[in-house]
């Protein structure tokens, strides 16, 4: 049995000040061949999945040939999208023919023409292999479900943590799928049903409610006969789509009216506790005096506003600058900042820097922090942690980086290319121990706490400013489902 696997992971925020250009693309890496295996075999990411099928499988071999991944970032250009889709279509056309397809997808996709990037490449997919071939495609718990996804996949696995942690996981039960539908052993059938409902970032935990609740009731629903996959999907509100909001995905073994009625009963069950998906945060002057007067540490300011797994840039300054007005030091945080790395590399370790760091995207994420302090260390942003981390992954190039103790008592972990705080390495590298420092300021919402979690004190969420911002009322839509809830708190909707 040969399984293609070929795709691209990409979520895309309408919101955010960069796009994705073909450059872009390329600076992260398009992956091919064996070099997608040499990244991912020993990861925990969706082609780890796939790989760990074929060891478990004798007589089955997946073939990895073209596979992209970007950081967060707005919509891909029009000649990034068909770049990357030729090239993967062509190749799928020229390795085939195929027993099946796997697709290791984001499913928050957006191009310059296509709202539903995921949904298009899917699409060509099925064009190209023809409708006899099985496909499955794994997406990120905030995936924007599609009716084009689901009519073009046969099986669709969706992240079920937040952290997600289960990456591989969900790729080895795609793969186990579409190997089964491979042997004709079972006929998939799928149903989506997606209420008028966008969840709130701050509420898409899956260890709290409302979330854990709802991923109970999918794992109920799983063990009913012939049911072989249910999937809550928090979807992915920073992108301005029609399809943007929360989903279920249930797969049935050949019973379609099974899997409609299981899909309509768990999205039911999310609009019943649509009020519990609002969420909350504190201001940043409130969320940093509750960190000072924890009396351990670290406590974790998970940055809201400058989340760049959501598509924010990384270098917002919002909370360095109410530290410094309030007096507050220890704080430590890892960001984007080229000027500041270069400025550190030529005053050399233990040499003295005067620099504005930061703030330097747009004004949403703060102005330059102007620092004077010492460099601490100095490296060239690579590292591996095989510790648990936000979407599996295990190697890491953070570019050119450094680390400044700043006369004022800030921590600075600076690197040249945008980051979100996933690992506790990328402190290391630069010199800071986050086991040691009071108040560790991480960009993220939920994808720092797979790393940080197990050394926090205490985790506080802070509505800052910036293009991920908890506000959602902030945010410019014009494409968005109308009427929705939350942003039309009178929205009626019935599942069918």
């Amino acid at each position: 049995m040969r399984l293609a696997a070929v795709g691209f992971g990409h979520e895309a925020n309408s919101f955010a000040p960069a796009r994705a250009t073909l450059n872009a693309w390329r600076a992260e890496g398009i992956l091919e061949g064996a070099e997608i295996r040499a990244r991912h075999r020993t990861a925990e990411s969706i082609p780890s999945g796939f790989f760990a099928y074929e060891a478990e499988q004798p007589g089955v071999e997946v073939v990895p040939l073209v596979y992209a991944w970007i950081t967060p970032t707005g919509a891909s250009t029009a000649e990034a999208f068909e770049h990357l889709t030729g090239r993967m279509i062509g190749a799928l056309r020229a390795g085939g023919p195929w027993d099946g397809v796997l697709l290791p997808q984001h499913g928050a996709a957006v191009a310059d023409g296509f709202p539903d990037a995921d949904g298009e490449f899917v699409r060509r997919v099925r064009a190209a292999v023809g409708p006899q071939v099985p496909i499955g495609m794994t997406l990120d718990l905030h995936a924007n479900v599609s009716d084009l996804m689901v009519a073009h996949a046969d099986v669709i696995t969706v992240y079920q943590t937040n952290p997600h942690v289960d990456a591989a996981a969900q790729g080895l039960a795609c793969a186990r799928l579409i190997g089964r539908t491979a042997r004709g052993e079972i006929s998939p059938a799928i149903a989506l049903a997606a209420p008028p409902l966008a969840i709130n970032i701050i509420a898409q935990g899956t260890a709290e409610e409302p979330m854990a609740g709802l991923l109970a009731l999918a794992r109920q629903a799983e063990r009913r006969r012939g049911v072989l996959s249910v999937s809550v999907v928090e979807g992915f509100p920073y992108a301005d789509v029609p399809e943007m909001g929360v989903s279920v995905v249930a797969v049935t073994d050949n019973q379609p009216d099974l899997a409609a009625e299981i899909a309509a009963d768990v999205a039911g069950a999310a609009w019943a506790s649509r009020g519990d998906m609002v969420g909350d945060a504190l201001g940043i002057d409130d969320a940093l005096r509750q960190a000072a007067a924890e009396p351990g540490g670290p406590v974790v300011l998970l940055d809201m506003g400058d989340n760049v797994g959501g598509g924010s840039p990384g270098d917002s300054t919002h909370l360095l600058h109410a530290a410094r007005r309030l007096g507050i030091t220890g704080v430590a945080v890892s960001l984007y900042d080229e000027v500041a790395v270069a400025a550190c590399h030529a005053a050399g370790v233990g040499g003295r820097v005067g620099v504005a760091v930061g703030g330097r995207t747009d004004d949403r994420h703060g102005t330059p922090l102007p620092v004077t302090g010492e460099v601490i260390a100095l490296s060239d942003g690579r590292f591996e942690d095989s510790t648990p981390t936000h979407g599996g992954a295990r190697f890491f190039d953070l570019g050119p980086t450094a680390g400044i103790h700043t006369d004022d008592g800030l921590l600075l972990a600076v690197h040249a290319r945008p980051a979100a705080t996933h690992s506790q390495v990328q402190f290391r590298i630069a010199g800071i121990e986050p086991r040691e420092v009071r108040i560790i300021a991480a960009k993220g919402v939920h994808s720092p706490r797979a790393g940080f979690e197990p050394i926090a004190s205490r985790l506080i969420w802070v509505n800052t400013p910036g293009a991920t911002s908890a506000d959602l009322a902030t945010l410019g839509y014009r494409l968005r489902r109308k009427p929705m809830f939350p942003f039309e708190p009178d929205t009626a909707w019935a599942p069918r």
